[in-house]
This record gives C-alpha cells, structure tokens and sequence, in this order.
C-alpha cells in the first residue's frame, strides 16, 4: 500500500508507530508534537494576528516522517518559512543501488528533488529549489548512507491581510503537503516499480558520468563526446535538446572506445591537451560544441543528449566583458607599454575595455588553475585574439601594447594549459593547432591533416611563439560585514547581490543554477569575513574554504538551513570574487 493521505484529517493510510498522525495522547505544547495537534493549532489560529504563526516552530511528527518547520515568515509578504522533511530509511525503503555510493546517493537526491517539484507544482503555497538540466549537489534534498532522506522546501504559510488562514493552512499540512513527500519517496509498495526503474536509470547515468569522468584523468583527456549524444537545444531559453537534430559521430581518427560501468563499451569524440581549434561555416553547429563543452563539467539528467558529455573539471570559459571591474590582475603577457605608463603587473580599472577585460580572465583563470581556456571568438574581442601581418605591418609590434593570444596561445601550452576555441575567421590560428575539427551541418571531421597542407602551401609571416610568463598571484584583504541587520545574499545566473552590492557573473557561463549563485554569494561573504588575510592568495583562500568547512559541514556551512543553494565550482568562486568592485589586496 502506498504512504499517502487520502484528504481530511486522521485519514491517513501508512505505518502508524508512536507519535503518529493519529495519536491521541497528551497534547504537546506549541513548538512540537503530533502532526494531528499541528492541525489542530492551525483550526484554532484562524483569524489570529499573522506572528502567532511563530508558535509553530518546531518538530511534528507524522509518524512515517517528522516535518521540523524551521523558520516562520515574520509577515506575509516576506520569503515564504522554511521546513524540512526528514524521512527514515525504513519507510523510504530505497533499493540498494541508491545508496551504494557518493555519486548513487547525489543522483538519488536530484531524482527525488525533481519528482517533488513536479508534485508540488499545483500547490502555489509549497515550493523548492528550480533545477535545470544538470545534476547538483542541492540543499533541497539529502540521501543519506543509511538510506534515510532529508528535504527541504518553502511554504507560504496563508493570510488574508495581516491575519492567519488557520482552515486553508491546516487543509495544506494535512494534505497536499504531506501527500507530496510520500508519494515521492514510496519505493516500500508494489506500486513503486515504475518509479525504481527511473531510479536506477537515473543512478547509472551519472555514476556513467563520473566514470568517464575517471577516464579523462587517467588517459590525460580534455574532453569526450559519446556517439549519439545530441549536443543542440530547443533555442536559447531551453534547454531541453532539440528535437530531430543530428547525433553526434566521432570521426575515426579522433575516436577512442571507453568502458563504463553501466553503459560498457562506448565510443566517442576524444580531445587531448593542446590547441583544438572549431572550424565551419555559420550557424553548423561551432558554438554547439563548444557549449556542451562548457557544460561537460556537470553530469546531466538521462534524456538531456548530453549524459556522457564530460570536460575536464576545471575548464573555463574566457571570453570579454566590457565594463568589467579589474583589480591588481596580472596582465603583462598581454598588455605593456601603456601610453600612460601604468604597470600591467597589477592592472586595476573600474571599467575595463574588450580586451583588457578578456585578457584579466586569461589571466585570472591560469592563476586559479585552469587547464583549459574553452573561447568563442563571437565572444571575444579581436585584438585581442589576432593581428594580422597587414596590420603589424602598418603599425609595428613596438608601438602596439597588446600581444594577441595567437603569441601566446603555444606558450599557454607549455604551462600546462589547452584551449579550445571556435575560430571562424582567423586563419592564423592554424599555424598552432594540434588537432582542427570542423562542423558541417553538426556533422564533426577532423581536418587537422587539411589544416597543416594549408599551413605548408600558404606560409603567412606570423609573430615568434612566446612563451606565458609566471602570473603574480594576488592576496585579498578581509572585508567584514559591519551592517547591523545582518548581511544580504540573491543570487541569479546573471548577478550576485551581496550586501547591496552587485557583482555581474554574466560571463561565468558555467555558473548554471541560481542555487549555485547563492552559495557563490556567501561563499564571498564567508572569505570576506573569515578567510581573507592579506596572507593567502585568492586560491588558497577558496580552497581552505572549501577544505576545512565545505567538505565537513556541505552546503550548510555556508548558509545553515537554506534548501535553495547548490554546489558551485570552486574556480567559479574565484571567478565572481575577481569581479568584486570592492576587492582589497595586499599590495606588499
């Protein structure tokens, strides 16, 4: 029989043990007891003033799981209360293989998270955390070793006015409520088969994921592309893959077969470290790639197209951002010899220009440790990414202060850092490519043998092969919250609100949830009140975060409580920290 409520109160259907829904015994005082006393205070709130609502702070339980209302809103305009479910292993009844590991149990989580949200859809008064196509590591949703299960969601508890709906909220918490997190986590009836077999599928997937994952490691990999995969999406605002678009296929001289542990044999586009260059008329399906590239760094659900996409975990996206803030970046491989003198070692603008800002973002991600640039050069600003023998020739290398990428693109190499780049127009970028792919109509063809003939026949003049000097790492100052209200964080993939400052993180396009925008913002607010020191650089700063409270407390350590956050990259961190108009450094 399936744990549900069938309507109206005392008309559960379950396992019923000590404390249940249907216990009679002594009334417990507000802050905790049964869920039929929680009911019962809700019948008899009706019409009181909106804050008697904070009574109901506590524990109640359900018997088949106890719901801990956490926070009460303080009025009914404000963010809706918080609550968290937490269901024991033996009335989840999870099959084993969802439990098995780390990455079974994340997967298991995102499943749950994305089957509640689809029931609670109806119900405007419960709400949780938005996913995309991504699996994350979320505060919605926890499955636990023992196969117990934590959820946490919003609910807008009911008002007319200032004054409390008791009936209407009772009729929720004795319902739609409890109903929902049931039924998402029934795996103990017959009825449950459908829903295991999703499961497992789900759990597959990304345990695949994490598997070739493995692979890229251990065969020294930037990325792979599974035969198959569809790469397009439905449009710019879906992200759902389209419909009828063309598989992907790896051309035979850049294929490599892997072994994963649920999907066996499988073949795929294989990219090695170097310089991979994306070639192909408009609009074939260049940026595509690349795009499911950047996405590489995150599992997807099955279904997606991308399931075993999967991109070396600390690629990044560069690209210009004009008006960005710079502060004390290391530009000098690009930028010297300014006019006015200024010392590109630690170039700081409020404002910088296309190529000053892309070139603070080369820079800045070889500092954080990326090994691979993934650029666009629809995104990117063109002196900064060429100069052409006509134009070096009209204006020497001696009065221009920007060296091009091309100058340098090798010598990113040698440290230890690929790119990958849609090249469209720039036909100078062939003279140092490893490997060229070309998209025609989505179909992807290795044409780097192509390339080099070309290379060979029509030699062009282009400037040495310079190497990429050592970029200065940067020091950050504590920055601590001195409001008296208690510091403020919202966060979207567009923009991060941190104390009624905003920093734009339009450009970290592998920023892909807004929970993982929350958790950049207090991350920022955690650095600047507790890890920044003038005596740690800007990675190490991060990475102590990370370490030493991250991986012990998880999400809650940077907001305790919040259901709404997800897990970031931690070079994404760094990322939005370098675009801080605030950002203090110490200049020692």
């Amino acid at each position: 029989m399936p744990l549900s409520y069938c309507g109206g109160m005392n008309n559960f259907r379950g396992k019923r043990g000590k404390g249940n829904h249907h216990g009679k015994g002594r009334r417990e005082p507000f802050g905790g007891g049964t869920a039929d006393q929680l009911i019962e205070h809700l019948h008899k709130m009706d019409g009181s003033s909106y804050g008697a609502y904070k009574q109901l702070v506590g524990a109640w339980d359900y018997g088949d799981f106890v719901l801990h209302i956490e926070r009460v809103q303080s009025d009914p305009y404000a963010p809706p209360s918080t609550v968290r479910a937490e269901i024991p292993a033996e009335v989840a009844g999870l099959p084993d293989f969802a439990t098995a590991s780390a990455h079974a149990r994340l997967a298991a989580a995102d499943y749950f998270h994305r089957d509640f949200s689809a029931r609670i859809r109806p119900e405007r008064d419960l709400r949780v955390a938005y996913t995309g196509q991504t699996v994350l590591n979320r505060g919605a949703v926890t499955v636990n070793e023992d196969g117990s299960i934590q959820m946490r969601f919003q609910v807008q508890f009911a008002a007319r006015g200032r004054r409390i709906l008791g009936h209407a909220m009772a009729n929720l918490v004795d319902g739609p409520l409890p109903d929902s997190v049931l039924d998402t986590i029934d795996f103990a009836s017959d009825e449950a088969v459908a829903d295991e077999a999703a499961l497992k599928k789900h759990v597959e997937s990304v345990e695949d994921w994490f598997a070739l994952q493995q692979v890229l490691k251990e065969k020294d990999l930037l990325a792979f592309i599974a035969d198959d995969s569809i790469l397009a999406r439905a449009s710019g605002v879906d992200e759902h893959p389209m419909e009828n678009a063309v598989a992907t296929k790896a051309p035979e001289t850049l294929a490599l077969q892997v072994e994963l542990p649920h999907a066996g044999k499988v073949r795929g586009l294989a990219l090695r470290p170097g310089v991979t260059l994306i070639v192909g008329g408009g609009y074939h399906g260049k940026s595509t790639l690349l795009d499911a590239l950047m996405n590489g760094v995150y599992p997807h659900i099955p279904g997606d197209g991308r399931e075993l996409v999967a991109t070396t975990p600390l690629a990044v996206a560069v690209r210009a951002e004009d008006g960005r803030a710079v502060t004390g970046v290391d530009v000098s491989a690009f930028i010297s010899n300014l006019p006015s003198g200024g010392d590109t070692s630690r170039f700081t603008s409020p404002d910088a220009s296309g190529s000053t800002s892309q070139a603070a973002a080369i820079a800045e991600a070889v500092e954080a440790g990326s090994n691979c640039l993934l650029i666009d050069e629809d995104t990117s600003a063109t002196n900064l990414m060429i100069r052409d023998l006509r134009m070096r020739q009209l204006v020497p290398d001696s009065g221009e202060p920007i060296t091009p990428l091309v100058d340098r693109i090798r010598g990113l190499v040698r440290r230890g850092v690929s790119s990958i780049a849609v090249m469209g127009g720039s036909g100078d970028y062939l003279d140092r490519a490893d490997t060229v792919i070309c998209m025609d109509n989505y179909v992807i063809t290795d044409v780097t043998e192509k390339a080099k003939k070309i290379v060979q026949d029509a030699p062009r003049q282009t400037a040495a092969d310079l190497d990429f000097p050592e970029v200065a790492a940067r020091k950050p100052l504590a920055n601590p919250y001195e409001g008296d209200r208690g510091p403020k964080v919202r966060g979207n993939t567009s923009r991060i609100s941190l104390d009624r400052q905003d920093i734009d993180i339009t450009a970290l396009e592998q920023v892909v949830e807004a929970g993982q925008a929350d958790a950049i913002g207090w991350s920022l607010r955690k650095l600047q009140d507790e890890v920044f020191n003038g005596e740690r650089t800007l990675k190490e700063a991060v990475d102590y975060l990370w370490e030493k409270e991250y991986s012990n407390g998880g999400l809650d350590a940077l907001r305790p409580r919040s259901g709404f956050l997800a897990e970031p990259r931690t070079i994404d961190i760094i990322a939005a920290a370098n675009r801080m108009r605030w950002l203090r450094l110490n200049e020692e």
